[in-house]
């Protein structure tokens, strides 16, 4: 979300995620060991402790990894859901030595209730392409363990039931991520138009500071010419016309577009001080870069220091400007917890995208970024 005074925003699909994350596990590790008080109270013949209990105690294990993931607010490991799967599949082939028939014909099987989590699991966790073939694996796995335990029991009624369940949350969540992408393209370009007012301002700043001083300097040479000062030709006030006449032409040439050159390090440094939750230490060189240009860097500054304030796990963080070789370079580096660039989610635009894609599509631009225990750097750079 936009934060007010800033440039930078949070990903609304990073926010569905954790949310739909820390619910779906506690929703999980809820329903699982309410599961296992009703095995546990239903274990009547022929209900086989010899399976019943090594099955209750993986599945425990499993629980309590969701327990871990809603305790600690982290994101739903894929590995975890699909194991939860698999554990699912395996109790409900088998309810044949875990539930009591009485409970398959009553439709209040502990097992039926793990189905519904698990397809709810798997349809939060993967898109329609993956979670709609598991919940059919699922629903599928669950009327042959009826069968096998029952070979008179209707199991259309409570399929159809799984089936409905399965339709409803891959229909649900493909609405919520499209509204969250659709969201994130909003804030996306909501934080590059501020930056290109920022651009624009700092710009439209130095050209009248450039105005002020040529005025200042042309009426000095008038008031000399007027006041009988040169009362003869004169060499130096040939010279000075000359001056005056040039800076002036030269502001009348000036690119009025982004390409109008402005004061990097004045754009970098309302970008640091705009970065919520953040003491970013400053280090900036005086460079005046073609404003299109520093709109490139101020677009990946920004979204480096967003990632810290998500990411990193630390409240401070270090942005440098200077010259190096003939490049301008701009770092932004923190000491937080780094990661790997290969393991990246494909929603994650911002290091792709506001930051990577940003510089390297920029002529004699470019970007790398280092993460590692000690922190992460990313590097900007951009040659004259």
């Amino acid at each position: 979300m936009v934060h007010s005074g800033s440039t930078r925003y949070d990903s609304a699909t990073r926010q569905l995620e954790k949310a739909v994350a820390r619910t779906g596990a506690g929703a999980r590790s809820a329903v699982g060991s309410v599961a296992v008080v009703a095995a546990l109270f239903g274990a009547v013949p022929p209900v086989s402790a010899r399976w019943l209990a090594p099955m209750l105690a993986i599945h425990l294990v499993w629980t309590a990894l969701h327990v871990r993931v809603f305790l600690r607010k982290e994101l739903l490991p894929h590995w975890l859901v699909a194991g939860d799967v698999a554990i699912t599949v395996a109790l409900c082939l088998a309810q044949v030595h875990l539930v009591a028939v009485e409970a398959l014909v009553t439709g209040s099987s502990w097992v039926a209730g793990l189905v519904t989590m698990t397809v709810v699991m798997a349809g939060v966790t993967w898109r329609p392409k993956v979670a709609v073939p598991v919940g059919l694996v699922v629903a599928g796995a669950f009327a042959v363990g009826v069968r096998l335990a029952s070979p008179t029991h209707d199991v259309l009624g409570t399929v159809g039931i799984h089936l409905v369940q399965l339709l409803a949350i891959v229909l649900l969540m493909t609405l919520l991520r499209r509204s969250a992408a659709s969201a994130d393209a909003f804030l996306r370009e909501s934080a590059r138009a501020d930056i290109s007012l920022m651009v624009e301002r700092l710009r439209r700043e130095d050209e009248l500071k450039q105005v002020s001083s040529i005025h200042e300097t042309s009426l000095h040479t008038l008031t000399m010419v007027g006041q009988g000062t040169y009362d003869e030709p004169s060499p130096t006030l040939r010279a000075q016309v000359a001056t005056d006449l040039s800076a002036l032409e030269q502001l009348r040439d000036t690119p009025r577009a982004l390409s109008a050159p402005i004061a990097l390090d004045t754009l970098l440094d309302e970008v640091a001080g705009r970065a919520t939750g953040l003491d970013v230490h400053r280090r900036l060189t005086p460079e005046t870069v073609p404003g299109d240009v520093a709109e490139r860097f101020a677009r990946a500054v920004t979204e480096a220091l967003a990632n810290i304030a998500r990411h990193a796990g630390v409240r401070e963080a270090e942005l440098s400007s200077g010259r190096r070789d003939g490049e301008i370079l701009v770092e932004v580096a923190d000491t937080g917890r780094g990661f790997d660039q290969d393991r990246l989610p494909a929603d994650r635009f911002g290091v792709r995208g506001s930051i990577l894609d940003t510089m390297r599509s920029l002529p004699n631009g470019g970007a790398r970024i280092s993460s590692g225990d000690r922190g992460t750097r990313v590097s900007l750079w951009w040659r004259p």
